[in-house]
């Protein structure tokens, strides 16, 4: 009789299978922290390497803010070794940044962490970059994107894949069932005793929003992550009628891009302001920083339908009606 699978590794490897995130050949850089989520995914990787036939590496990045984070930083280099698996090691002074960058030390570290995992992917030449969210990081994402005022892209949470590169085969799974998986098998994780700290938002949702949701409906996790698929698979659906669109009605030349305003102006809302983000990624590679009343802006001088009209919604980008046509223009 055949052993019977871990509940947790099952869910591992079907979020693998269902999302198509790794493939034969496949080269993996593994973002570990030292902590259960990390671990765990690190454990499951390592496990399941030779018979889903793919390669992997470390990368760890110490923040420096904890007094113990070089005992994090040791841990991790530990369990590699006891793995054989080459680990990268970078230390960045993340609340140094912040200060001098006027940001908050959570985006900071996010961004230093993952334009490291970047730098190793490049160096090892690897395709695939695997990432350690949960379910309840999921969960987390979603209230704090709608407490933020998100539209439904928002709402979406964090993907099982992204650009086809960032990989997170635990978003299904639990973080209870994380900690009991580590338990059972002695991974014996380091705790970030900063997570029980409210001074941020995530751990305000964390420990006081969340638990309170659970009084309400015990099972709001799992609830969070229904939804966000739904949501996910409503948003390809208006996406793939965006990109039909803008085929349809749309002219790139260097510099800018042009859409015809009356076939605009026949669109229904959700369609122009889906349309117009897709034009900016299109011209500038991201609409990271379009905000909802610029968007409006947008649509609103456009209905009014008077030539020679302009709105700088950022210094990289120009939106003017000419010739009726909208002209998005990259100024830089």
């Amino acid at each position: 009789m055949s052993k019977r699978l871990d509940k947790l590794e099952a869910n591992f490897l079907n979020t693998i299978k269902e999302n198509n995130l790794i493939n034969k050949g496949d080269k993996i850089v593994v973002g570990v922290s030292g902590g259960p989520d990390s671990i765990t995914l690190l454990a499951c990787l390592n496990k399941y390497k030779e018979k889903l036939n793919y390669d992997i590496v470390v990368a760890h990045v110490n923040h420096l803010i904890r007094e113990d984070s070089t005992d994090d930083e040791q841990f991790v280099e530990n369990v590699c070794e006891k793995m054989n698996i080459k680990c990268y090691i970078k230390r960045v002074n993340i609340s140094e940044i912040a200060e001098k960058e006027k940001g908050s030390v959570e985006e900071i570290g996010r961004n230093e962490r993952y334009k490291f995992f970047d730098e190793i992917a490049k160096k090892e030449n690897a395709n695939k970059i695997a990432i350690a969210h949960n379910m309840n990081d999921n969960a987390e994402t979603m209230l704090l994107n709608l407490i933020r005022g998100c539209g439904l892209n928002g709402l979406e949470g964090i993907k099982p894949l992204e650009y086809n590169k960032y990989i997170r085969p635990l978003i299904n799974c639990k973080r209870e069932e994380i900690e009991e998986y580590c338990e059972k098998n002695k991974l014996e994780p380091r705790i970030d005793y900063t997570n029980k700290e409210t001074i941020y938002k995530r751990n305000k949702i964390r420990n006081e929003l969340i638990p309170y949701l659970k009084e309400l409906n015990p099972n709001i996790i799992k609830n969070l992550s229904r939804l966000s698929k739904i949501i996910e698979e409503e948003n390809e659906y208006i996406n793939k009628v965006v990109e039909k669109t803008y085929k349809e009605i749309a002219e790139e030349s260097l510099g800018n891009i042009a859409i015809d305003l009356k076939n605009f102006n026949e669109l229904d809302v959700t369609i122009k302001e889906k349309l117009i983000m897709y034009t900016i990624e299109k011209l500038l590679g991201s609409a990271r920083n379009i905000e909802k009343i610029n968007i409006d802006d947008i649509i609103k001088i456009c209905m009014r339908n008077v030539g020679n009209k302009y709105i700088i919604p950022n210094k990289n980008l120009k939106i003017l009606i000419k010739n009726k046509k909208i002209i998005f223009m990259a100024l830089s």
